[in-house]
């Protein structure tokens, strides 16, 4: 009996053994996933944003991540991998026994988690498809994984994967990503010591950092050269000029341009194809923006704010130390990708901040947006987000309006002063006085009355001229000269002028509308003004041409769409009567220019919001000047004429430089004549003040 209890004892702890290793077999096959979905790994890839000529110019990803093939990794850093990761790569069965029994010893025996001790292909199996955790149980796995993707694959396709996968510091997913990250360099063009420092990072990349850690870093270097030099694959002068070269610093890689043009483009695109697809697909965005020209516009920008902020602390007796960018205090914030372009003025004072959009007028192409400062200090955009009182830039609507309604340049407008008072349906002029103390006297009934709302409007600086052609008050912006062709057109024909042109903001049904009391962005009063530029076809702006997934497949094309909003007669009439802004008016600056261009000024109440708009036939552009918090000009009543057209023409020039100069073209159904600028009438042949003005044909004047 005994023996009998002896023998089915030992079959049945036998059966227990089988069925625990049977079940733990089962448990650590089980959490390994089939090696076939290597074939189709397919890891979140970068979005790239490429500029008009092509050029790279940003990249959106959760994990900076560029896939490349093997044949185009150079074989300096593959040589520098088999050196330092593991020596016997092209030998080994995927596993190193030496190394994972040192491994084992380390975790089981000293109480210390595994270390070291795996492939390349232990490395890329953890990489992919095991958790980081340094536990036995997915040491084992690691193990197993290991050995089928050796089976399933050659070496040459593992090296190609590791080398892709394998985290490298700063967000780098793969030496293609790290090489961009470190060096801002493509992988062909690293040098031996580039590549032996790229290398080094891989075991530890927070400690090996040459940005954080450059000493550590350097150390490193070396021993992965001693290495490949160890192994033949570089001789002793290589190696010893290679630990010569310096470490990459982030100081050195500057600020990209265009940061606030891809936050535009990534606030139109995100919600349209997912926050997975847009981070993680690699989409190919393809923009309309002209990345030199934009790096100019945000040098010149910040180099002219930052002058005025200067000028504005001296006037107010503001101690201010003049912090003006230098490459040595450019620098990048880790993990952001999103470069400081500045550092900013301290004072008491806030900072003035500005915008500058640039557009193509026949295409709606955005060729250059700067959004404000600094990006990294502050991502809201005040070319796109910004909404303000355009001030004087709004009254060309109020022209187109009058041109409607058959005025005419020389058509001459009332300029003296005038009240309004609403009597609670309608805004009313009143008509009974002509001189300032006459109506401020009638007035005085309405003033305190509950029922009544009463407006003075005045010229800036308070100046008058009795009666004044059309032209000639908007070439001075002659706010009473508007007001008076608001009364006489309508606040609806107006409101009409500006939806048609593209407007889409509120606009106030009051005659104030005509100083530009409401708030438009610049991108929206940019876009309505280049309708004017286009003979009259609205197009509005875009900043995608086209964007493609992974494969080069086309998602979209855009695809610009006309709709005539004005005839072509009265555009080309107004203008030519924004081109006399820049040329006897409130926008001279912008002649510095020398080529035709059309302009508008504008400057807001208490001169809190400064503007200028100028066109040429192919491009259009807006710029802003003013403070966040809406603190109005303390220092000195400056004005968009007097400020930004300085700072406009100062970009324009390096925008345009390349562009051939060029002239509105005439409309069938125009005809011009010499006319007296103060009458309006036809000069005389003995008047020495004339100017060739354009009228539709047949509404020239007739009498000298």
């Amino acid at each position: 009996m005994k023996s009998k209890f002896f023998i089915f004892s030992f079959i049945g702890a036998a059966l227990f053994c089988i069925l625990c290793v049977a079940g733990f077999a089962y448990y650590i096959i089980s959490g390994i996933p089939p090696v076939y979905e290597l074939e189709d790994y397919s890891p979140s890839l970068t979005t790239k944003v490429f500029d008009r000529k092509g050029e790279l110019i940003y990249e959106f990803s959760v994990e900076k991540r560029l896939l490349v093939p093997l044949k185009e990794i150079p074989v300096d850093i593959q040589n520098a991998v088999i050196a330092m990761e593991d020596r016997n790569f092209f030998n080994h069965p995927g596993i190193s026994l030496k190394g994972t029994l040192r491994a084992v010893i380390n975790d089981l025996l000293l109480g210390r988690k595994a270390q070291g001790g795996s492939t390349v292909t232990q490395q890329l199996s953890r990489g992919i498809f095991l958790t980081k955790e340094k536990k036995i149980i997915r040491k084992i796995r690691e193990i197993f994984l290991a050995v089928q993707i050796e089976k399933a694959f050659s070496k040459q396709e593992i090296l190609q994967l590791y080398l892709n996968e394998i985290y490298m510091g700063e967000g780098a997913y793969g030496v293609k990503a790290a090489a961009k990250k470190y060096f801002d360099k493509d992988l062909e063009d690293l040098t031996l010591g580039e590549s032996a420092m790229l290398v080094g990072v891989i075991p530890l990349p927070s400690k090996y950092n040459p940005f954080s850690n450059p000493e550590t870093a350097k150390k490193r270097r070396a021993l992965v050269l001693n290495s490949m030099l160890e192994m033949g694959f570089i001789n002793s002068e290589e190696a010893a000029l290679a630990k010569e070269e310096p470490l990459p610093d982030r100081k050195n890689i500057l600020s990209k341009p265009g940061l606030y043009f891809v936050e535009h483009v990534r606030r139109e695109l995100e919600p349209k194809y997912g926050v997975e697809t847009f981070w993680k697909g690699g989409l190919n965005i393809y923009t309309t923006i002209d990345i030199e020209k934009q790096a100019a516009a945000e040098r010149i920008l910040n180099e002219k704010l930052h002058e005025y902020d200067l000028k504005i602390a001296k006037n107010l007796g503001i101690e201010i130390k003049d912090n003006t960018p230098s490459e040595e205090m450019i620098g990048e914030e880790e993990g952001d990708d999103l470069l400081t372009e500045e550092a900013t003025v301290q004072a008491e004072y806030p900072q003035l901040q500005g915008a500058f959009v640039a557009r193509e007028v026949k295409t709606g192409a955005i060729r250059v947006m700067v959004g404000g400062r600094n990006f990294d200090n502050s991502r809201f955009n005040r070319a796109t987000q910004a909404k303000r009182q355009p001030g004087s830039s709004f009254k060309p609507f109020v022209v187109m309006a009058a041109l409607e309604k058959g005025y005419t340049p020389s058509s001459i407008i009332r300029d003296l002063d005038l009240v309004f008072y609403y009597d609670g349906r309608n805004w009313r002029v009143f008509n009974e006085a002509k001189d300032l103390y006459s109506l401020e006297f009638a007035a005085q009934p309405f003033i305190y009355g509950k029922d009544f709302d009463v407006w003075a409007p005045r010229n800036f600086g308070g100046r008058a001229s009795g009666f004044i052609t059309m032209r000639r008050g908007l070439e001075l912006s002659k706010n009473i000269v508007a007001i008076n062709l608001i009364d006489a057109v309508g606040i609806k024909n107006t409101i009409s002028v500006a939806r048609r042109a593209g407007i889409t903001s509120n606009l106030p049904s009051a005659p104030s509308l005509a100083l530009g009391v409401a708030v438009l962005t610049p991108l929206e009063l940019l876009n309505a003004m280049s309708t004017f530029a286009n003979n009259g076809i609205r197009v509005d702006d875009y900043a995608v041409e086209r964007v493609e997934d992974q494969n080069g497949r086309v998602l979209e094309q855009h695809i610009s769409k006309e709709k005539e909003a004005f005839s072509m007669q009265n555009s080309f009439i107004l203008i030519n009567m924004m081109k006399g802004v820049v040329e006897r008016g409130t926008g001279g600056a912008a002649r510095a220019l020398k080529r035709p261009l059309a302009g508008k000024t504008g400057t807001s109440q208490n001169y809190r919001d400064t503007w200028f708009t100028g066109m040429t036939p192919e491009l259009a552009a807006t710029a802003w000047m003013g403070y966040d918090d809406d603190t109005f000009q303390e220092s000195g009543r400056w004005t968009g004429g007097g400020t930004v057209a300085y700072w406009w023409t100062d970009i324009m020039q390096e925008v345009l430089k390349d562009e051939p100069i060029s002239d509105f073209t005439v409309p069938e159904g125009i005809s011009f004549a010499f006319v007296n600028p103060d009458t309006g009438k036809l000069a005389s042949p003995a008047d020495r003040k004339k100017i060739m003005e354009a009228f539709i044909r047949g509404t020239e004047p007739s009498s000298f």
